[in-house]
């Protein structure tokens, strides 16, 4: 399985930046998982690139998982109404002991 974390702001202003990174680590093999626990920022654009990449994969014939969700993404998939649709290991409650 190959991972790709993401950094930082998954934004209009790193869009450009972050769709060629997630269009390349979608070629990397067919087992593939993307980790958003260090997105620290994230609009409707970051939103478009992720539904982009899951759509990508689907019609590639290709397995992604998007684990470890951080808060500024569950925020923006609640907000949209999407946290189903992402619901890969989605935890809602961070009330770890």
């Amino acid at each position: 399985m190959q991972t790709l974390t993401i950094e930082d702001e998954l934004t209009i202003f790193t869009a450009a930046e972050q769709k060629n990174n997630l269009l390349s680590f979608l070629n990397s093999g067919d087992d593939l998982e993307i980790n958003l626990s260090q997105v620290t920022e994230m609009d409707t654009a970051g939103l478009q690139l992720l539904v982009l990449a899951k759509r990508e994969a689907a019609r590639t014939g290709k397995t992604l998982r998007f684990v470890m969700h951080s808060k500024a993404v569950l925020d923006i998939l609640e907000l949209a109404n999407l946290t189903t649709a992402f619901g890969d290991q989605v935890v809602i409650s961070h009330s770890e002991g």
